[in-house]
């Protein structure tokens, strides 16, 4: 799969097309997830600006810094039918942007994400222009993967369950969970991701704290040990998996009954995404079990994100999302309990809603692991 389906030059007449239909006379895109999306450029973001102009009508225009200028001519943005043009340190940008608008503006969408100071020097650059935000407009591009974008979701997938799949050579009792964590961030690295975006590994009363990370804690002897991960691979598409170990020994009684209830969760919340069910119903379907057993106030956070360029993404699966699930749309399953002072467990698949069903994209066993 080369960059060149990932990132098909249709994509920049599409966003223009939304631009349009939005109402705005331009997208202005610092560095980040929307102007790869759009590019393939991965930028990088500092004090020098980068910016994607891309107008309603007419030629869309990558500013860089000029020493970053080779970076973005060998990047899939040229054969995306961009044009780049380029300023030297100590020169103002921003008369490029104005050139690159071709006119007046009256309404400009900035990226989400864009740093302060640059939202600002625009505001100045174009007073007459109302800003709002970008992802008005690309948000209904992006929740819609394309194959391309799919299978490279997948291959990280793949990537990330081979880390998982080794887990029994790193964590054991008597370890920390920084040691076993320092074992995983190479892992991820050697599987095939070009950045480690986090590695949670969560044991014993730990477990209870959803975004815990990790600490100089000993794992324990019987203790249930949380351990999420993720990565970007190559493509600039994320990985993100959870799964829940034992660490030798026997799990506590009530760690092994909520267990079995939140495999069952996990499982009803899966087979409930097709196109034309609602995200909160996903929710719902994962929330109802684990409410039947008691345990509706230990499952703290909503059951999914969506997943892409960015490890959070639209559609979000919460209670409150009247979102239809349609094709092409991918987002984790991840329901979670956590009993304060005591020990936790979270299942998460990466899934993607298909033509009639659901694919995962996560394909190793989801029931628990002893190591």
């Amino acid at each position: 799969m080369g960059f060149e389906e990932l990132y098909p030059p249709g994509r920049l007449a599409a966003a223009q097309r939304a631009v349009a239909v939005a109402g705005l006379d331009a997208l202005l895109l610092s560095p980040g997830s929307d102007l790869r999306y759009l590019t393939g450029y991965d930028a990088h973001a500092g004090e020098r600006l980068t910016l994607l102009v891309l107008p309603a009508e007419g030629e869309p225009t990558l500013v860089v810094p000029t020493l970053e200028r080779p970076a973005a001519e060998a990047s899939p943005a040229p054969a995306t039918g961009v044009r780049i043009v380029d300023h030297a340190d100590g020169s103002d940008p921003y008369p490029l942007v104005i050139a690159a608008l071709g006119g007046p503006v009256g309404a400009v969408g900035l990226a989400d994400r864009m740093w302060a100071e640059q939202v600002l020097a625009l505001r100045a650059a174009l007073p007459d222009a109302r800003q709002r935000l970008a992802s008005a407009v690309l948000r209904e591009l992006r929740v819609h993967k394309s194959a391309a974008e799919i299978e490279a979701l997948a291959e990280a997938g793949a990537a990330i369950d081979a880390v998982h799949a080794r887990m029994g050579e790193w964590l054991r009792p008597g370890r920390t969970e920084a040691e076993v964590a320092a074992n995983i961030a190479a892992a991820i690295r050697a599987a095939g991701h070009v950045t480690v975006d986090f590695v949670i590994v969560a044991a014993g009363p730990n477990g209870a704290s959803p975004h815990h990370g990790t600490s100089d804690r000993p794992i324990g002897v019987g203790e249930p040990v949380v351990v999420d991960i993720g990565g970007t691979m190559p493509s600039g598409y994320r990985s993100d998996c959870t799964r829940t170990y034992l660490a030798g020994g026997t799990a506590p009684a009530e760690f092994l009954d909520y267990y079995t209830v939140l495999h069952e969760a996990q499982r009803a919340a899966v087979a409930a995404v097709r196109p034309g069910v609602s995200a909160e119903a996903v929710d719902a379907a994962a929330r109802a079990p684990i409410t039947a057993a008691g345990y509706s106030d230990a499952f703290l956070h909503r059951t999914g994100h969506g997943i892409g360029l960015d490890g959070h993404e639209e559609p979000y699966v919460v209670a409150g999302n009247d979102r239809l699930l349609a094709e092409g749309m991918a987002f984790s399953v991840e329901p979670g309990i956590y009993l304060a002072g005591r020990h936790g467990a979270r299942i998460e698949d990466i899934v993607v809603c298909t033509t009639d069903g659901v694919r995962r994209l996560n394909t190793t066993p989801t029931e628990l692991i002893a190591l």
